[in-house]
């Protein structure tokens, strides 16, 4: 089963985590079903930004980005090559290194 280290994150993991997950789940469900609450404004459903993440090792194990992510990517608040949606990239076989951005740009967020 792939492993995904979760880098620091000020508010939503702020010693970082390493978490097992199953291939084939997202990375946003794989996170929220450790308690990793990432955003995800639009329940998942590819229409927003919230759920952005930097896939910092591993990324060829995931799925291809499709078209729609694409579009919402460039809408995603500090866009990088490794930027993905995480309820759109697909685990693979191998073990991922997340990081998830400092800012989204969802300006209310009701766990806030």
């Amino acid at each position: 089963m792939p492993k995904i280290k979760f880098l620091p994150h000020e508010e939503i993991c702020p010693g970082g985590s390493t978490i097992e997950a199953e291939a084939g789940t997202s990375i946003c469900n794989a996170a929220l079903a450790n308690g990793i609450g990432i955003e995800h404004a639009c329940e998942k459903s590819c229409a927003c930004t919230t759920c952005h993440v930097y896939v910092r090792e591993g990324m060829d194990s995931l799925n291809e980005a499709e078209e729609n992510e694409e579009d919402y990517l460039d809408k995603a608040w500090g866009l990088e090559p490794d930027s993905r949606l995480s309820c759109q990239a697909i685990i693979g076989e191998e073990d991922l290194v997340i990081e998830i951005p400092k800012y989204t740009i969802n300006m209310v967020s009701e766990s806030h």
